[in-house]
């Protein structure tokens, strides 16, 4: 399975799902990417990397990149971090294109409808909690 993770800048709550599947989902393959071109080719935000290297995760050698229409063929489903998110990607489609697009709370447990950025909630543990969370149960419906 070959899974997208979305985000607004690709700098905090994408690279984060994908640095957490990839070390936990091993038998499957993952990228991330952002709906905005800010930050193309920059690594993921100090703080975020920084709050995920305390609980075991490494994501230092990602680099972030925009979206695009290729990626409903190049990947099995789209997993965004919020409404905004998937309105963006949605936006994208290729006419005729049936790719699945979801939110990653989708897979966690009840009570968040999306990930809160933290670049401007500064809520690092939070968003790590959720995305963690909804990585979990990405690997139940996929099979681990």
């Amino acid at each position: 399975m070959r899974i997208l993770f979305v985000c607004l800048g690709n700098i905090c709550r994408s690279p984060t799902a994908e640095a957490v599947a990839r070390a936990q989902l091993t038998t499957h393959s993952f990228d991330s990417a952002g709906t905005g071109s800010w930050h193309i080719g920059k690594p993921p935000y100090a703080p975020m990397q920084a709050a995920a290297r305390a609980r075991g995760i490494e994501m230092s050698d990602l680099r972030a990149r925009q979206v695009t229409p290729t990626d409903f063929s190049a990947f099995d489903e789209i997993i965004v971090m919020d409404a905004e998110n998937r309105a963006d990607v949605e936006h994208l489609r290729p006419a005729g294109n049936e790719t699945p697009v979801t939110v990653l709370t989708d897979y966690g447990p009840k009570g968040h409808d999306h990930v809160p950025d933290p670049y401007f909630t500064r809520g690092f543990d939070e968003a790590l909690d959720i995305i963690e969370a909804g990585i979990a149960g990405l690997g139940a419906r996929l099979g681990g």
